[in-house]
């Protein structure tokens, strides 16, 4: 693919982005909001965390997937049906559910009650909890072990994020890190060395080199737009001081641990006494692009936007670590691909085989050509890639480095949205952050015990 059609492919992922008020530097890739665990399909899932057996069904001939084609992926999506119906002859109708997760979660719980429903729908990592907990999707150990879809070749912490207790629930499909921004013109001005820091507090380090260069930034740094997706981008900063929202491993939260804290302070310092950062007030990337900031992080799908926007050389690396860790402090983000409880046997499977061929490793550096999502299998070619754009190496590199999220931030509704709220107060309103973060850990128990508690097993 050229430059020029990937950048037109970019350039329409930031129309879909716009559209749902995040823009080409935030991350489309994480939900906030949506509907509730409340369902007259209260969770009973299959007694077999594998899911239900599939010994002696035949694949249906046709399936319906719903999409809001993440990353303007409707076109490269429908090449690869086309694909998978000549060697499979089973036939795939691609329905347009909504222009965003929020619309296709919304349109799937609606449809419960009695509308017509798909036998596969993409779910963002924030949604696919709640379905589980509504028993609307399936466990996928036997569907796809019938169907011949190996999962050892899935980059392993993608394919995680779609587990709980020993079931996976969906397969990775349109999946994204963040990484670190930085304008080489003013590292150089600045006298710095050509990457990006290793550590925030190298980064904290540079700051005063950056601000008296001369460069015409606003701000040395710009942490992306805070409304609901703060929990998303600040991960990484929680992580690299020992803390975060919450476990990865259960629910326990842990936004007001020290760890958290100190996390979040430093954050806060870097607006306030320290003044090198501000906070951008819609998309990050779109101010550095025009010089308003030297620095910022930003979703690997924006890569090839910004590179074409700025007038400047644009670098790219790895998230900066923290005192605490240095490995693991990458979150990823995106969506998945479930499998429908209410559709019959036959056409589960044939979901599965579709689901395998999608996803399969050239599929999946096709899809990431067009997209700016990263490749989900470890065998996937990816010289191609490299070869338009080397830059996008670095993007695939940091996978080997990301972190399973928080299960305060994805399996609790509206967490996101919450996260926003106190980020902002500390942020825009110096607020206390050790108060601000104990009121935030009362708001998730509260949310886990109301609505998530009741419905697990």
């Amino acid at each position: 693919m050229s430059i020029e059609q990937l950048t037109t492919a970019a350039l329409g992922r930031r129309k879909l982005l716009s559209g749902i008020g995040l823009g080409l530097g935030a991350f489309a890739l994480a939900g906030c909001s949506g509907p509730s665990t409340d369902s007259s399909n209260s969770s009973s899932t299959s007694a077999d965390p594998n899911g239900p057996d599939f010994n002696d069904v035949e694949p249906a001939k046709s399936i319906t997937f719903w999409s809001n084609h993440p990353g303007g992926s409707e076109a490269v999506t429908k090449k690869i049906i086309e694909k998978f119906t000549a060697s499979s002859g089973i036939e795939v109708k691609l329905v347009t559910a909504g222009s965003t997760y929020e619309d296709v979660a919304q349109k799937f719980q609606s449809a419960q009650a009695g509308g017509q429903l798909p036998d596969m729908v993409n779910l963002s990592d924030v949604w696919w909890f709640r379905y589980l907990l509504q028993d609307s999707i399936i466990p996928l150990g036997n569907v796809l072990k019938a169907a011949g879809v190996k999962t050892d070749d899935y980059r392993e912490s993608l394919l995680a994020d779609y587990q709980y207790k020993g079931s996976q629930w969906c397969v990775p499909w349109a999946r994204s890190t963040p990484i670190f921004y930085y304008n080489k013109e003013h590292w150089k001005k600045a006298g710095l060395p050509d990457r990006a820091p290793s550590t925030w507090e190298e980064f904290d380090s540079w700051t005063s080199k950056l601000k008296s260069a001369n460069t015409g930034a606003q701000h040395v740094y710009e942490y992306p737009a805070l409304a609901d997706y703060a929990g998303w981008t600040l991960q990484n900063v929680l992580w690299g001081f020992g803390g975060g929202w919450g476990s990865s491993e259960n629910f326990d939260i842990t936004c007001d641990s020290p760890e958290s804290v100190k996390a979040l302070k430093f954050v806060q310092d870097s607006v306030y006494s320290k003044g090198w950062a501000g906070v951008s007030s819609k998309e990050s990337t779109d101010d550095l692009a025009a010089g308003a900031c030297s620095a910022t992080i930003g979703s690997t799908g924006s890569l090839v936007g910004v590179q074409q926007a700025a007038k400047f050389g644009g670098g790219v690396g790895n998230l900066p670590g923290g005192p605490a860790a240095s490995t693991k402090i990458c979150p990823t983000g995106g969506c998945g691909l479930g499998i429908v409880k209410k559709s019959d046997k036959a056409h589960q499977l044939a979901a599965a085989k579709f689901i395998g061929f999608l996803t399969n490793p050239r599929s999946t550096v096709d899809f990431s050509a067009v997209t700016g999502y990263m490749p989900v299998r470890k065998s996937a070619d990816t010289s191609k890639l490299l070869k338009d754009d080397p830059l996008i190496g670095t993007a695939i590199k940091q996978l080997d480095v990301t972190k399973i999220q928080s299960y305060a931030r994805v399996f609790l509704p509206g967490a996101d949205q919450e996260m926003a709220k106190a980020v902002s107060k500390i942020l825009t309103q110096k607020a206390d952050v050790d108060a601000t973060m104990k009121q935030l850990r009362t708001t998730l128990q509260k949310i886990y015990d109301s609505q998530v508690k009741p419905k697990l097993h």
